[in-house]
This record gives C-alpha cells, sequence and structure tokens, in this order.
C-alpha cells in the first residue's frame, strides 16, 4: 500500500510539473539578439498564480532580471524580462512565486534643475540629454539632443554632473558631442514651408518607469504658435537595458491642420565626404562621424519605421529625413549612437550592421507566448 501510494503521489508531481505554465520566447531572426520581452501583467499574473513577488528561469536554472513597468500608473501594466537569444533559438522560461535576487539598475533617468533643467537618461552602454527652459535664450543655448560617450557598464549620470568634469576622459568617457543649432543626435523640429522652426525647449516632464530594465519619461512643451497654427508636442522616450536606441514617441495636436510637417535631424561635422548610410525607403540614416578633438569617433543613427519619409541633404548643418505627424496618432521612430572608444562598434561598416540589426528587431520582435 505504501509503494502504491509512493507512485501515485510522484504520479501527481509529474503530471502537476507538465501541465505548468511556461513562457516560450522564440528569435525569428537570423542573428542574436539580447532584448526586453513584454507580457501584460494582468495575464502574466493570472497565468503563473502570483503577485509583483515571483522570479523567472530559464531551463538550465539560470534566474532572469524582470521589471514590473508601470508607465506612470499605480499598478503594474507590463512585466518585462529580459533575455538573450541565439539565431532562430527558442527558449522555455518557468515562473516561481519565490522573491527573486535583486539585479543591478542598468538604467536611469532624471531632471538636473542644477544645470538648467536638463534632463538626462542613460543605460550601460550610451547616455542623453535634452534642454530645459533655464537654457532657453543663453548665450549657450542649443537646440537638439545631445549624446554622452560612455565606455563603461556603470551609471554614470550623477557622478558626472556632481563633479562638473565631464568633458574630460577619465576612464568613463565623456561629453564631446557637439549640438549647437542642430537637431544633435535625432530630435524633431516643425517644418512649416520647408522651413526648420526649432521647438522651444520643454517645459514640464513626467518619470513614468526608472528602470532597473527600461527608463521612460514624458517631455511636455509649452503650446506654440508655427504661422498661425496652435500645437501642442509631448515627447515619450524610452531606453533598455544594453541598447544603443531610445525609442521616442511623438504625441502632436495642431489646431488647424490634420497633420504637421516635422524634420528629423542628425547634426554634420563638415567634412567633403560625410560617411552616411540611407536605408530603404529614407526610413533610416547612419552616420559615422569624423574625429573630433581628438576625442574619438561617434556613431549616430535614426530609424522610422512606418512613414512615409523623404531625406534632405541640402543643408551643410545638419542631414533631415521630413514626414508628417498626425493629429491623435503616435509618431514613432527611433534615435541612437555609439562611440568607437567603448571597443564595441569601431568602425562605419560595424554600425551600419547595427542600425539594420536594430531595424530587424522592429519590424521582426521576438515571438512570445504563454503556454
Amino acid at each position: 500500500m505504501k509503494t502504491f501510494l509512493g507512485v501515485l503521489f510522484l504520479l501527481v508531481l509529474t503530471v502537476t510539473a507538465f501541465a505548468q505554465k511556461q513562457i516560450i520566447v522564440q528569435n525569428p531572426s537570423a542573428h542574436a539578439r539580447m532584448e526586453l520581452i513584454a507580457i501584460p501583467f494582468e495575464k502574466f499574473k493570472a497565468s503563473f498564480s502570483v503577485d509583483t513577488v515571483f522570479s523567472i528561469k530559464d531551463e538550465q536554472g539560470n534566474e532572469l532580471p524582470h521589471q514590473l513597468e508601470k508607465l506612470g500608473q499605480s499598478s503594474p501594466q507590463n512585466v518585462l524580462i529580459l533575455v538573450d537569444l541565439k539565431a532562430k533559438e527558442k527558449v522555455k522560461l518557468s515562473v516561481s512565486a519565490a522573491s527573486g535576487k535583486v539585479f543591478p539598475a542598468r538604467t536611469y533617468a532624471r531632471y538636473v534643475p542644477e544645470r538648467y533643467d536638463d534632463f538626462a537618461w542613460e543605460n550601460d552602454v550610451v547616455a542623453f540629454r535634452m534642454y530645459g527652459k533655464a537654457l532657453e535664450g543663453r548665450p549657450d543655448d542649443a537646440q537638439g539632443m545631445d549624446y554622452w560617450a560612455k565606455r563603461t557598464d556603470k551609471l554614470i549620470i550623477d557622478v558626472w554632473y556632481k563633479s562638473g568634469d565631464y568633458h574630460k576622459d577619465h576612464g568613463e568617457g565623456l561629453d564631446y558631442y557637439s549640438v549647437g543649432q542642430t537637431l544633435g543626435i535625432g530630435d524633431m523640429a516643425f517644418f512649416p514651408e520647408g522651413k526648420i522652426q526649432y521647438s522651444k525647449h520643454y517645459s514640464n516632464f513626467k518619470l513614468l518607469d526608472n528602470g532597473p530594465l527600461r527608463s521612460t519619461f514624458l517631455l511636455i512643451y509649452e503650446p506654440e504658435n508655427i504661422q498661425g497654427q496652435q500645437i501642442k508636442l509631448q515627447k515619450q522616450i524610452s531606453l533598455d537595458a544594453g541598447s544603443h536606441f531610445n525609442r521616442i514617441e511623438l504625441s502632436m495636436e495642431n489646431g488647424s491642420l490634420a497633420t504637421t510637417p516635422i524634420v528629423i535631424g542628425l547634426a554634420k561635422r563638415k567634412e567633403k565626404e560625410p560617411l552616411f548610410l540611407l536605408g530603404k525607403g529614407n526610413r533610416s540614416l547612419a552616420y559615422w562621424e569624423p574625429e573630433i578633438n581628438k576625442s574619438g569617433i561617434t556613431g549616430v543613427a535614426i530609424i522610422i519605421p512606418s512613414e512615409k519619409v523623404e531625406f534632405l541633404n541640402d543643408r551643410p548643418e545638419q542631414f533631415l529625413l521630413s514626414s508628417r505627424a498626425k493629429n491623435d496618432r503616435p509618431f514613432v521612430y527611433y534615435n541612437g549612437a555609439t562611440w568607437n572608444r567603448a571597443g564595441k562598434i569601431t568602425d562605419e561598416k560595424a554600425w551600419a550592421k547595427a542600425v539594420e540589426s536594430e531595424i530587424e528587431k522592429i519590424e521582426k520582435p521576438l515571438k512570445v507566448t504563454i503556454k
């Protein structure tokens, strides 16, 4: 009898284990991919009978980092999981109600009132900033998005701002990228009648999520009168761990027209034959800059995956991608950068390949199912 009960107990355990749901993630592309997947929180919660405390492991028992993404709400909206897959690989992940270990934060964003209302953000490979109202109209004012060249996986924004000595490389990188009166590394401007009109600097912000794997924030702009058109603008920007690219979502409200002409640009460095590569349908633009002040070389890029785009190369100070933003429909694009001294992407061919890989990630997302 004891033997029979023991066998029955083992059988129940086996059936239970077999019936346990798993997260199945498949890489449809011919390249290795490390990125975040997102599962709606309520679906995740119901599927695995857990709440906000849980851990996720792969088939080898390795725990994977995750984040409860709130998007500015009081409760989680998505479960973000960082996965690393080989080309065409399919992996199975298990979920346990046991508390997992704490992984170090790999993204960070904050408002910087001590430096003219900057808003700065970073991950373990790149860092960026946008300029705020306190800088507007000053002699040292600039227009577009700035890039900080990093060669460390540490989060350095607070350290660099505190020291103020971030224009020299002390082993972690430096700020040598020049924005000036351009759109910098992929910011946007209004483009009425083919003329650039820069927006004012952002006037307010909302920090929606601040890591550890994705930081997302909203920059809010004062309404502007653009040739008689009253326009409201917001930018939602997110940056994932390990990525060279921001995802930017423009929300535009034009009180007079259904669409608003805009441009997204990259600053030029005035060389005779710039190393740039224009993608299919003008939907991507990669630029490998010349070396500046013996500080290394920056690669920059823009990707506009789902809009009609025109390439404009008739201005000496910047490349432009021209399009139109519709009322009540987000305009989504991506911008990114790399620095050759970080040692990961060291020439224009490698940067072009990295941009192509990012396009593939956007067009062929990882396939996620729960079974």
